[in-house]
């Protein structure tokens, strides 16, 4: 079966430069709680980095998480990626159509500054899993798996299989020595909030999340968050969570212990008939931002300098409240943002000739 084949062929190259991979390791903690071995993703979802160069990957479809060791831990300067026909070009690797290939969330390597992308080649329950790495000519490369260092935890409780289980993780974060996964349960506060210690144990701690939705005017359990990013306030970690047509959402990291219920505190409504796609925060000429990607509402920059003195929001809101934010309409079609270095944001764009990777000046 071509299934069969692709992956064959995979493994061949995989296991060479895992090989290779492993020995570039290095040593750290996180490092040090990595075994060896393969990892058998069932899906790709959301990726991010923690230190020495792990690589985390959420697997929704089998409710865990990978910390994966990439080996890619040398230091390098930032450097712009731009590619254009990114689909094709990934569809030319995975010997497939364009069509039959999503990319589902990109991410910055601080250590190296080299991007990755994770990948599904196919759609529906038959899709197959794929890392990818981006090299500083744009050439794309396969992550091995067929033998890292790895370790995995898998999530308690989270909702049943069906049409919303590749919803049981829609977010990663690192903050500190600890990752934070976001995605929903089958709790009675379905949305949830999970953290995991690192070095990676695999124990995790989970928390219902509860927010109050102003385009809806009630408070609701069930929307997942749909991306998040941390800030700090008044030098504590907060959760900066948006959701579905459009709260964004503080909820403070020191009320996330196993088994509470957390109220979130609405700083903004950004508007209806919208879903988040991806955020980032950053700093410019001395001021903290949001930048934030929608589906029907653009690129946002919204001004977080004051956040701490926002009135939370619970009363229904007809528009827009809360923090003030800019569209940027100069950036259309945008699906997934990744910061690069200080200054810059990789940008993964949907346009009429397909999809592309694209480097700008945070704004």
């Amino acid at each position: 079966m071509l299934r069969d084949w692709l992956r064959n062929m995979m493994f061949a190259g995989a296991l060479a430069g895992a090989v290779s991979m492993a020995g570039a390791l290095r040593a750290g903690p996180l490092t040090d709680s990595l075994k060896s071995g393969e990892v058998k993703l069932q899906s790709t979802g959301p990726i991010t980095f923690g230190p020495e160069g792990v690589l985390f990957v959420g697997d929704p479809k089998a409710a865990a998480v990978y910390a994966i060791g990439t080996g890619d831990a040398a230091a390098s300067k930032a450097a712009p990626v731009n590619i254009e026909n990114l689909g094709g070009k990934l569809a030319a690797l995975l010997g497939t159509k364009e069509a039959d290939v999503q990319v589902n969330d990109i991410a910055v390597n601080p250590e190296s500054n080299k991007v990755y992308l994770s990948v599904s080649r196919g759609k529906g329950p038959g899709a197959i899993p794929v890392i990818l790495s981006v090299g500083t000519g744009g050439e794309l490369k396969e992550v091995a798996l067929a033998s890292v260092p790895h370790a995995k935890a898998e999530l308690s409780k989270p909702v049943a299989e069906g049409a919303k289980r590749m919803e049981a993780i829609t977010g990663l974060k690192v903050v500190k020595d600890k990752l934070f996964v976001a995605g929903l349960s089958n709790e009675e506060f379905a949305s949830t909030l999970r953290k995991i210690a690192l070095p990676f144990d695999g124990k995790t701690a989970s928390a219902g999340i509860q927010i109050y939705h102003g385009a809806h005017g009630k408070y609701e359990t069930a929307a997942p968050v749909r991306t998040f990013t941390t800030v700090e306030i008044n030098g504590k970690e907060e959760i900066l969570a948006a959701y579905t047509c459009t709260p964004l959402v503080r909820i403070p990291v020191s009320e996330l212990q196993d088994g509470a219920k957390v109220k979130g505190k609405t700083v903004a409504e950004l508007g209806n008939r919208n879903r988040p796609l991806d955020i980032l925060v950053y700093s410019k000429e001395g001021k903290p931002f949001a930048l934030m990607a929608n589906s029907a509402r653009g690129v946002m920059k919204v001004g977080l300098d004051n956040i701490e003195s926002v009135d939370a929001i619970s009363a229904r809101v007809a528009d827009t409240a809360g923090l003030k934010y800019e569209t940027l309409k100069q950036h259309v079609g945008v699906e997934h943002l990744a910061k690069l270095g200080d200054a810059h944001a990789v940008m993964l764009v949907r346009g009429t000739a397909g999809v592309s990777l694209k480097t700008i000046e945070l704004p």
